[in-house]
């Protein structure tokens, strides 16, 4: 996975950690905003049901949840959450 040294050289610099440090820690901050839409939705609801959640609930707090994602996902109907899931 390619990092930015830029970024790397600043995680560094404001955190104290060491060269290596900084690295593996931008890599798995990475590598957890790298899943997709889809395999988000996908285990957020198998989550949220483990919890006792019921769907309507469930798709409305994935529709929040993914406006506030890093790289904003695009704006899903509870259709397409369904069609995510359910297939």
């Amino acid at each position: 996975m390619y990092v930015d040294p830029r970024l790397l050289h600043h995680v560094q610099e404001s955190s104290g950690l060491t060269a290596s440090e900084a690295e593996r820690l931008v890599e798995d901050v990475l590598s957890f905003h790298a899943e997709s839409v889809e395999d988000l939705v996908r285990r957020r609801h198998g989550e949220l049901k483990t919890f006792g959640a019921k769907n309507a609930e469930i798709f409305a707090r994935l529709r929040d949840e993914l406006s506030g994602h890093l790289v904003a996902a695009p704006d899903l109907s509870e259709r397409q959450l369904r069609r995510i899931i359910y297939g």
